[in-house]
């Protein structure tokens, strides 16, 4: 390729026979591409929420009933609250989702501290009375998972979205 007056732009070869470094082309787009289209915090955080489910020694709990699939619809009712069970062996956690939050259940009846995944920012571990019961008053948006800590087992639901 020439310019106006007849020079060589490229020097002595055309630009399709030189032969490029592919390593140092793809290192040049890798920082081109960090200062141009950085990713999120936000997604960062997320990241590393599901990373932070790469637990071996968690048991995923099961969706075993979701009201939006498994129940039939009732005519003339608004705002009715979603119904979630998950089973992970002789562990059932029953939730209910509402506009405000959830509530749910760990049975058999225990102590249990639950942290509900989801979102920029981590919410703040739940913990159940003696008869498994659990709040949060914080409404759900996205998708979402519960880990609980229950003794010494560790379960982990399945992601769903709010």
């Amino acid at each position: 390729m020439s310019d106006l007056n007849g020079d060589d732009l490229f020097g002595e070869e055309d630009f399709d026979d030189r032969e490029f470094d592919d390593e140092l082309l793809e290192e040049e787009l890798r920082r081109a591409a960090a200062a141009l289209d950085a990713v999120p915090a936000e997604l960062q955080q997320i990241a590393l929420d599901a990373y932070a489910l790469h637990d071996l020694e968690a048991r995923v709990a099961e969706l075993t009933f979701d009201s939006l699939v498994d129940a039939l619809p009732v005519r003339g009712v608004a705002d009715v609250p979603r119904m979630l069970t998950f089973q992970a062996g002789e562990v059932t956690v029953d939730v209910e989702v509402t506009a405000q939050g959830l509530l749910g259940q760990v049975l058999p009846p225990q102590s249990a501290r639950i942290e509900i995944l989801g979102g920029p920012r981590p919410g703040s571990p739940l913990t159940s009375d003696d008869l498994g019961r659990f709040t949060a008053d914080v409404p759900l948006s996205g998708p979402f998972a519960l880990r609980l800590r229950t003794g010494g087992d560790v379960v982990v639901t399945e992601w769903l979205r709010a």
